[in-house]
């Protein structure tokens, strides 16, 4: 039986693509169109297993650490727990546009890493060949991101570095869909979840998982 929190990460990702579309969608356009129509799919698809590849790296390495701390002393698991339902509440306002919640997170991790692995760039440059395009897409997947960095915080409740990368993967693969086929279809796809009550839905799904999981974290503290 599939794990719930791998569930949960899965929707999470398919439900933030619109997010991922804003951040990426002109990356992975871009690939599909500068690459032959035979080799487009396979560059889109590369680029996207070396943005998840990256994506599971940042679970292993975040639940690593955590599950150690979390071992040892409940509280912190508890702290954890409480820091996943803020911020799936800070992602739900994000993707709606009513506040820029997480506009402070993505400037931060653009200052302490982002800047530092951009200079990457220049050697991947052009993407002509499908390695360089995994090679490309694990670059990019470090790229400053809100919703990435609070799926990240659902990696750092898990009890192992397997199932921390095991969620960044589920989340990875929820963005697939969009991601994989923006170059195809990207004017309607950025049109549809661009749409007001797109994001209003699916921001409003985010803030009540958000809403579920301070209850669960409440629930702990309480007992």
């Amino acid at each position: 039986m599939i794990d719930p929190l791998f569930i949960s990460a899965f929707v999470m990702g398919l439900l933030g693509s619109g997010h991922c579309l804003a951040m990426c969608g002109g990356i992975a356009s871009s690939l599909q169109l500068a690459a032959n129509k035979n080799r487009a799919v396979s560059f889109s698809v590369a680029y996207n297993l070396g943005r998840a590849l990256s994506y599971m790296l940042a679970g292993a390495l975040v639940a690593g650490i955590s599950s150690r701390f979390a071992a040892q002393n409940t509280t912190i698991s508890i702290a954890l727990s409480f820091l996943s339902g803020i911020f799936m509440l800070l992602v739900g306002v994000y993707i709606m546009r009513l506040a820029a919640t997480l506009q402070w997170l993505e400037k931060l991790g653009k200052t302490l890493v982002w800047q530092h692995l951009a200079k990457l760039n220049r050697y991947l440059l052009p993407v002509d060949t499908t390695p360089k395009a995994l090679l490309y897409g694990a670059l990019w997947g470090w790229l400053p991101c809100g919703l990435v960095y609070s799926a990240l915080t659902w990696a750092l409740t898990s009890p192992s570095t397997l199932h921390g990368a095991g969620v960044m993967l589920f989340f990875a693969l929820g963005t697939f869909p969009a991601m994989i086929s923006v170059g195809l279809v990207s004017q309607k796809i950025n049109a549809i979840f661009n749409h007001v009550w797109t994001r209003v839905i699916l921001g409003s799904v985010i803030i009540w998982y958000g809403i579920y999981l301070l209850i669960i974290a409440t629930d702990k503290l309480v007992h």
